[in-house]
């Protein structure tokens, strides 16, 4: 069977209400691998601070077959918030969201730390409310909140 180790980081992090991110890397600097055949997932801690590299999920699932890779995939990465992926099939995407992480797929490999950079940006411009919702962000400002409370 495939084996699944998670590697943390011991620091000092500050960050409130940040967001788990996981990037699909062959290389911990790129967002190069497909999610099926990637063997390890950079994992990023993002909040309007900032961000900082919270771990590693070192996935191998070369000895399994079929749709045990997603879901030990799936269950090994329980917690992220949202993967980054170079590419991302159907019918794992939907397992990926049943497993409350939101796969986002990269054209062209990208650059972590680019992506991370536009993340914080988000964040502190005006986030997507699915966005305020995981990082327990107050959602007061979204004009849509009257509309919805009158419903």
């Amino acid at each position: 069977m495939g084996e699944s180790t998670k590697i943390t980081v011991q620091g000092d992090s500050s960050i409130q209400n940040a967001m788990k991110v996981a990037f699909a890397s062959k290389d911990m600097e790129t967002i190069n691998a497909h999610f099926g055949g990637a063997k390890e997932f950079v994992v990023y801690d993002v909040s309007k601070d900032g961000y900082v590299l919270s771990g590693v999920v070192k996935t191998d699932t070369s000895e399994m077959e079929g749709d045990d890779k997603t879901d030990f995939k799936v269950k090994a990465l329980a917690g992220i918030n949202i993967m980054y992926c170079e590419s991302i099939g159907g019918t794992a995407a939907a397992k990926v969201i049943r497993g409350g992480i939101n796969p986002m797929k990269v054209n062209e490999p990208r650059q972590i730390k680019e992506v991370l950079g536009e993340l914080v940006e988000m964040i502190n411009d005006n986030p997507p409310p699915w966005v305020k919702k995981i990082m327990n962000l107050d959602t007061t400002e979204d004009p849509r909140l009257a509309r919805w409370s009158a419903e």
